[in-house]
């Protein structure tokens, strides 16, 4: 009975330091194609960090399985720390790690491994949902 206490307070210690380091870093970037922008949200990664490294960017985006536009990036990102994979939604921005290629999701898909979430969408999905390939220009919001 005494390791109660002690576990319940180990616990308590750990989500106030959570607290206190605030929520995970996030960055906002701007998607202009065919004039129209669209914003997402990036979370704080490595593999993120090296994608944000490499922008602006202008990236012609194929369409593909119907399900998703990708590009290839200039350089292969890191996948320090990522997960094994994950099950994408409409509007992920993703990094496939073996083809080093960005991908965009606008339709659902299953789980895959080796897939990296960079972040989401927040507007304007719809403007990835047209066949063919598309011109898409990424920057950091505000510049």
């Amino acid at each position: 009975m005494q390791r109660l206490p002690t576990l319940l307070t180990g616990l308590l210690a750990l989500a106030a330091s959570a607290a206190l380091a605030g929520p995970a870093q996030t960055l906002q970037i701007h998607l202009t194609i065919d004039g129209q922008q669209l914003t997402a949200t990036l979370t704080d990664s490595p593999t993120t960090r090296d994608f944000i490294a490499q922008l602006p960017l202008t990236l012609k985006l194929d369409d593909y399985a119907a399900t998703e536009k990708i590009a290839y990036l200039p350089k292969k990102l890191t996948t320090q720390g990522a997960p094994a994979g994950i099950d994408p939604a409409p509007g992920d921005v993703t990094y496939y790690a073996p083809w080093g290629n960005l991908a965009i999701f606008y339709r659902d898909f299953g789980y895959s491994t080796s897939l990296i979430k960079l972040g989401r969408i927040d507007t304007g999905i719809g403007a990835l949902a047209v066949r063919g390939t598309v011109t898409i220009t990424i920057a950091p919001a505000g510049k």
